[in-house]
């Protein structure tokens, strides 16, 4: 290996890495929040690039059909909530968010979709469809068990995984996607030329870090956030809700997912399930940072992804083996240093 072939594999690593991190990130505040590991966050990596790709190809993505659905559900439970508790004063709201909501989406998508529009309108459309997913998945599926145990809901979240695995395939087909990049051409830093789309997708990573760094230091509901993983029954006796928080984190999470999947898109080819390993890896950088710290996650993504460009030149038949392999010495070491807490501690 040479100079040049370790600084194009040193690209491939940064921009993967990149990406890992902002999933890690996300991982690390849904966890915070709410102590569910959510391993369908690969799932809406797939959905936010398959989205984007069927809107360029002027097809009617199958998000709007499963944002319906998920929509129905999520109101038959808020019915069934009402007529059991007798408190009907939140039902504008759901019929709003759950029914007219996806009914609007769906007729904004079959009206606007086609072969010709702007790939930034269709990136934008694709975030309205998808991010709704968040709160709905929430709220079918979280919110009901929100004070159970981290076991329970981590099983729960292998179940979602495939569920909308399952539901990835019904609605978007097995046939693998891509879109054109964003940016094109070559950009000279000097000591290397980086393709302008690897570096746009660097600095599109970034922009949303500060970005999320300064929703949870400067913004109200950032700060309800942080409070809540601090330290849960504490926030609510200081009147934070946590169906808010449990809410907007998966709005967050969704959105980052979504945003993930469209960058990856001109990348790589897409598949209904190919968002899980992605997801993967970004798991492996939030245990590098223990569910908790932000910045060792980021930089423990960022070092996932440099280690499986590296071993893919090196090994690329084992490159997989070789990511997934590095949990193991991180959770022994942290495990040197553990302490047994209750959860709300």
């Amino acid at each position: 290996m040479d100079s040049s072939i370790a600084l194009i594999l040193l690209q491939d690593g940064i921009v993967n890495g990149a990406i890992y991190a902002l999933l890690g990130m996300a991982l690390v505040l849904v966890f915070a929040v709410t102590r569910v590991i959510f391993i369908p966050q690969g799932e809406f990596v797939a959905f936010g690039a398959l989205t984007l790709a069927m809107l360029v190809d002027g097809r009617v993505p199958g998000t709007v059909y499963l944002l319906c659905l998920l929509g129905g559900l999520a109101f038959l439970m808020e019915l069934l909530r009402a007529l059991r508790t007798g408190l009907w004063s939140g039902m504008p709201k759901t019929i709003a968010g759950y029914l007219v909501l996806p009914a609007l989406l769906w007729w904004i998508t079959t009206t606007y979709v086609g072969a010709g529009n702007s790939l930034w309108l269709n990136m934008l459309l694709t975030l309205i469809l998808v991010v709704p997913m968040g709160p709905m998945v929430y709220r079918i599926v979280y919110q009901p068990l929100a004070e159970a145990s981290v076991l329970v809901l981590l099983i729960t979240s292998v179940a979602v995984h495939f569920a909308l695995t399952g539901l990835a395939l019904v609605f978007f087909g097995a046939e693998g996607w891509r879109t054109p990049a964003f940016v094109s051409g070559q950009i000279d830093l000097g000591f290397a030329t980086w393709s302008a789309q690897s570096l746009f997708v660097v600095l599109t990573c970034a922009v949303l870090i500060v970005a999320l760094w300064l929703f949870f230091g400067k913004t109200l509901y950032g700060r309800a956030l942080r409070a809540t993983a601090v330290n849960r029954r504490g926030a609510r006796l200081m009147g934070i809700s946590t169906t808010m928080s449990g809410s907007l984190t998966f709005t967050l999470a969704v959105g980052i997912g979504a945003m993930s999947g469209m960058l990856i898109a001109p990348i790589t080819t897409v598949y209904y399930d190919t968002g899980f390993i992605i997801g993967l890896k970004g798991f492996v950088g939030a245990i590098i940072g223990g569910l908790a710290s932000y910045p060792i996650a980021a930089a423990g993504s960022l070092m996932v992804g440099i280690l499986e460009a590296f071993s893919s030149f090196w090994a690329s038949a084992y490159k997989e083996v070789i990511v997934f392999t590095l949990i193991i010495p991180v959770l022994v070491w942290r495990s040197f240093g553990s302490r047994h807490v209750d959860d709300e501690e």
